[in-house]
């Protein structure tokens, strides 16, 4: 396939990585094209709205069942005391959710919940034993880099501890609500940098950025792919997908890549060794940097095949053939931990931003990819997608000169499996058959003998006496003259 071919479900314009608001942020798919900003806008508003209908609701019910049971009644009285009880009963559990919350900001109550926190700590240390060494590290520095910051990062630290004993709080809520309240923090202590303390952009995003590594370090474990969410099965099924895939080429994604190229294939190398380190990463950030040096990888190895600086359109189909080639492990478990906890101002501009909305395109043109954004037709690309068939090996002169051995023989050794399959298809029909007939054969020669047995059966009749004399019957044997006695004849 020619490079210069046309990209119909591969080109996406540069515009529809922004916000859909118009706010000039990037948006994210997680976030229904919002940036983070208006997402939580967004989601605030829908959320009030549903508070509002679901008490608007609670009320009418209450309304209907006390004049169903006003009704009931045969006196005003009866009417009056019954109305008079709903009263002091709701006036008794508004008091008693007052009480809850006070007695949960209370100092007692925050030194049992730190005791409680303390003691679940304790057990199973040979479960925890490498996160807490990493853990005690990032502690570790995370104190060094506060004393840089004299009193503010005294103030600090206290709102980290507060948040992280919050959140052990909260683990029984949905993980959209923990990230809420991430993100709440994340805002409020930026705030205050900036306000109380009077810090410069540059350093309040420093400072962010060790306290996102410290909270989320220990967070890791408990909000990375949780149970109560369905990220594994997601990963399952774009891992699926890719396997699926395994026989997309860059010629079929326009991928302007030419891997003969020592340097070039050196890059792709790196790159798909960075979006699978990914995985490995506990921080958001980290992860984020693991996309950023895979993307620049990607960009050096398309400037180097065209020896040109490389634009958007190609960079998306070789990060969509990087992943194809790669199939990072937890792909959707990462993107939704990133999204959900990483530092908002992170994914809304600079170019951590950028690559990572990219990564999510990516993402979700392999979960659509068709036969029309591969210039495939449709019975073609379910012949391949269904294994019955891989793409043909093309012609020796139909190759362009600037064409990789290493595609040349990938296209060889997949017309060597595709006929190999083929044989090993037709000598299991033929074997099949062959079991078949065998069967067919052996019940039909048993069915014949029953028959015959049926037809002729046998018959087992008594011995026979022994034969008497030939004149053993004749009675008048005495009567016979003796038999010819032989003469000697003397002449």
């Amino acid at each position: 396939m020619n490079l210069k071919s046309e990209r119909r479900g591969i080109h996406v314009d540069q515009s529809e990585l922004l916000c859909k608001k118009g706010c000039g942020y990037y948006g994210n798919p997680a976030w229904q094209g919002f940036c983070s900003k208006c997402w939580r806008e967004e989601y605030h508003k829908a959320r009030q709205k549903q508070i509002q209908e679901d008490w608007e609701l609670a009320e009418r019910l209450q309304r209907e069942e006390e004049e169903a049971y006003a009704s009931s009644q045969s006196t005003q009285g009866a009417q009056s005391l019954t109305f008079s009880k709903f009263e002091e009963k709701k006036t008794n559990e508004k008091t008693r959710k007052v009480t809850t919350v006070k007695k949960f900001f209370t100092a007692s109550s925050r030194a049992g919940a730190k005791k409680e926190i303390q003691e679940s700590k304790s057990p199973s240390p040979s479960i925890n034993r490498q996160a807490s060494i990493e853990t005690d590290r990032v502690y570790k520095e995370f104190i060094e880099f506060l004393k840089t910051y004299h009193k503010s990062g005294q103030d600090i630290y206290k709102q980290c501890k507060l948040f992280l004993d919050t959140m052990n709080h909260k683990r029984d809520l949905s993980i959209e609500e923990q990230s809420e309240c991430a993100q709440d923090f994340y805002q409020n202590v930026a705030e205050k940098l900036q306000t109380r303390w009077k810090m410069p952009p540059e350093k309040v995003e420093k400072a962010m950025d060790q306290i996102e590594k410290y909270i989320m370090t220990r967070q890791y474990k408990y909000v990375f792919c949780p149970e109560t969410t369905d990220d594994e099965k997601k990963d399952l099924a774009v891992q699926k997908r890719i396997r699926a895939l395994h026989w997309v080429t860059p010629q079929m994604l326009c991928v302007p890549v030419n891997e003969e190229i020592p340097e070039v294939s050196d890059m792709v190398v790196k790159a798909i060794t960075d979006i699978i380190e990914m995985d490995s990463k506990r921080v958001p950030r980290d992860k984020l940097a693991c996309i950023t040096k895979c993307s620049k990888h990607i960009f050096n190895a398309i400037k180097i095949t065209k020896n040109e600086p490389a634009s958007a359109d190609d960079f998306l189909p070789t990060l969509i053939y990087i992943v194809l080639k790669g199939n990072p492990p937890r792909l959707q478990s990462n993107i939704q931990y990133i999204t959900r906890f990483c530092n908002p101002s992170r994914l809304m501009t600079g170019e951590d931003g950028y690559y990572f909305t990219n990564l999510c395109c990516a993402v979700a043109f392999i979960e659509k990819l068709d036969a029309q954004s591969l210039n495939l037709s449709q019975e073609d690309f379910d012949r391949f997608m269904t294994g019955q068939t891989s793409p043909k090996k093309q012609e020796s002169d139909s190759w362009s000169p600037d064409v990789c051995l290493g595609v040349k023989q990938m296209y060889k050794n997949l017309d060597l499996l595709s006929q190999l399959n083929e044989r090993q298809e037709r000598i299991v029909s033929e074997a099949k058959k062959l079991e078949k007939d065998l069967i067919d054969w052996t019940d039909g020669v048993a069915k014949e003998v029953q028959d015959i047995v049926e037809k002729y059966p046998l018959e087992i009749k008594p011995k026979n006496q022994a034969l008497a004399a030939i004149d053993s019957e004749n009675v008048e044997n005495d009567k016979l003259p003796p038999p010819l006695q032989p003469q000697v004849y003397a002449g």
